[in-house]
């Protein structure tokens, strides 16, 4: 849908983060005489009130009745369609649609493709795989947009002049739908791997996968860049797109620390500041993605040598009175936490799991610590006490030392004390960071600054927006 369609009808906001000023603006810039209703909390509602738009009624929350009566919904992300209201209203023909929706039918090739548009998606990494990929794009000499999931919204990015050669666009599973609900489709679509996350949001592990491969299952990319290596992902078949390979023998792969194509011995990935074995096995993801792009992807890999990590995915904020500190704020699932905890595999490490509890299952995470434990584990959070039941056990038999903390702070004192100065306190709460942050950046600063840090000279993403 393109926002022209909307002139005429009864159109709301649901949402007044980020997202939902973006939307709000985009729709302004085209249809400046629209109505439009905002759903929002009381806090939002004062701010949007201060733009003095008579033709902007701020509500308070969403209702099912209130939001029947709108035609359609421009829903941020981080709402989900699975709440009873959404729900009941959508059965009364309320239709809902996210920016991503508007801004991939704003830009519409003549076939119904968004040319140059690059959507990355995956449980793990594909914030940095995404960042990755603009910063070699760049390399190349093409002129980038870095966008979506990331830290700027699409519609952010509307109308940008001069126009960029490539968009590099990052999705989370809450905006895969958002996509595949456009009438275009992006040109490459790569999803990187498969994990239960986010389930409160989705509803289900089921619905989860099913929402984060509708980005090449309904949307149907024109080209699909899959990993060889993720067992769901290696099972699909994609009738509609052109499906290459990563993480496979005769494409881009791994042997060892070493990236091969083919046969062919390309570069040595330790020479990158790429933390973690899974990192670099997404670097095959960049690879791989610019050689479908057609460009030489073999003579850009040394160019990932001087790109930038990003805050809050295993960064490494410095030493402090010989102890390491390690800021993976982002990691939000089990999975990403042992990732974390691999890359660290032969020093001491504390680590802090924990945050919001939204029912994912700790049991691989268990069942790992019985053969390759850190030397504590400090929980944390609201399912911080189910963790640390399961954990009890273990504990007791001598593989790990266990504590609970009430707050971050607590777990970073106790963490300090249980690795006897020296080692690495390692904030991989495998959990979000909802009830008590903002955010993961919120988290994330609030541990930077615990451990003596600048909060603000470590959260900054570099490469954001269009270069």
């Amino acid at each position: 849908m393109r926002i022209s369609q909307l002139e005429g009808k009864r159109v709301a906001l649901w949402g007044w983060g980020r997202e939902g000023r973006a939307a709000y603006r985009a729709i302004r810039s085209r249809l400046p005489a629209l109505p439009l209703t905002l759903f929002c909390n009381n806090e939002e509602a004062a701010e949007a009130g201060s733009l003095a738009d008579p033709l902007l009624a701020v509500c308070g929350e969403a209702t099912a009745a209130s939001l029947a009566a709108q035609q359609l919904v421009v829903k941020s992300p981080g709402i989900s369609p699975n709440l009873e209201s959404a729900r009941a209203a959508s059965r009364n023909g309320a239709v809902f649609i996210g920016g991503s929706t508007l801004w991939f039918d704003e830009h519409a090739g003549p076939d119904g493709t968004v040319p140059h548009t690059v959507c990355v998606t995956g449980t793990k990494g594909k914030s940095t795989t995404t960042a990755l990929l603009a910063h070699l794009l760049r390399a190349s000499g093409h002129r980038t947009g870095l966008i979506g999931n990331i830290g700027m919204p699409l519609l952010e990015a509307l109308d940008p002049q001069p126009a960029p050669e490539f968009w590099a666009i990052e999705l989370s599973s809450y905006q895969t739908l958002d996509v595949a609900a456009a009438q275009a489709r992006p040109e490459v679509a790569v999803v990187l791997n498969i994990f239960p996350e986010h389930l409160d949001w989705h509803g289900s592990e089921a619905r989860y996968v099913a929402d984060k491969l509708a980005l090449v299952t309904q949307a149907k990319p024109k080209i699909a860049v899959l990993n060889a290596a993720d067992k769901q992902l290696s099972a699909l078949r994609l009738p509609d797109s052109e499906v290459h390979w990563f993480n496979h023998a005769q494409g881009w792969h791994l042997r060892g620390d070493d990236v091969y194509r083919g046969d062919a011995f390309v570069f040595d990935a330790t020479r990158t500041p790429l933390p973690g074995r899974h990192n670099r096995g997404n670097l095959c993801a960049v690879l791989a993605t610019l050689e479908v792009l057609g460009l030489d992807a073999t003579a850009l890999a040394a160019h990932a040598e001087s790109f930038r990590p990003l805050p809050n995915r295993l960064q490494s904020l410095g030493e402090r009175e010989g102890i390491l500190y390690v800021n993976d704020s982002i990691s939000t699932t089990p999975h990403a936490t042992l990732a974390a905890l691999d890359c660290f595999r032969g020093r001491p490490v504390a680590a802090l799991v924990g945050g919001h509890d939204r029912g994912v299952d700790w049991s691989d995470f268990a069942e790992a610590m019985k053969q390759d434990a850190p030397v504590a584990i400090v929980t944390m959070g609201a399912n911080g006490p189910r963790i640390h039941e399961l954990l009890a056990p273990l504990a007791a038999g001598g593989r790990f030392k266990l504590e609970a903390a009430g707050d971050l702070e607590s777990a970073v004192s106790q963490a300090r004390r249980l690795l006897g100065g020296t080692g690495v306190v390692l904030l991989s709460p495998g959990a979000p960071s909802f009830g008590v942050y903002k955010d993961y950046v919120a988290r994330g600063r609030h541990f930077a600054a615990i451990a003596g840090f600048d909060p603000d000279t470590i959260s900054a993403i570099p490469g954001i927006g269009i270069a």
